[in-house]
């Protein structure tokens, strides 16, 4: 029971160590006085109010999309090559290349999902932008 506990511990004290360090350097907004602002001038300039850049919306949840698409597509090949090790290292034993057999299958099959996922994805955003842009 006490090792339970003491893992616990000691994965939550290697996650604090971790992500302070992020969290202390990320940037903070500026956040604009309020008094200082007018009707006229509210809302026009967020982007620079808000310290969040002048890109759409829009394109940077595309930018977001496909980085992570795109990083789980590595992950996918990483897995298909990861089990042509297992199966090149097998040495003949049966169990071993079924093993690898499955770890390549359930790679290929990540990597199509992750392929129609990303041709779903960029077609719903085209539209939405041909949609939702003048012209």
């Amino acid at each position: 029971m006490k090792k339970g506990i003491h893992k616990k511990i000691v994965g939550l004290a290697m996650a604090l160590f971790i992500l302070t360090p992020l969290l202390a350097a990320a940037p903070t907004p500026n956040t604009p006085d309020v008094l200082a602002l007018n009707e006229n001038t509210v809302g026009l300039e967020y982007g620079q109010e808000t310290d969040l850049g002048e890109r759409d919306p829009r394109s940077i949840v595309a930018s977001i999309i496909n980085i992570s698409l795109g990083f789980l597509g590595i992950l996918a090949v990483v897995i298909i090559l990861v089990g042509g090790f297992k199966w090149m290292t097998a040495a003949g034993n049966e169990d071993k290349v079924n093993e690898a057999k499955k770890i390549i299958v359930a790679g290929v099959i990540g990597l199509v999902i992750i392929l129609a996922a990303w041709g779903i994805a960029n077609f719903v955003l085209e539209q939405l932008m041909e949609a939702t842009t003048n012209g």
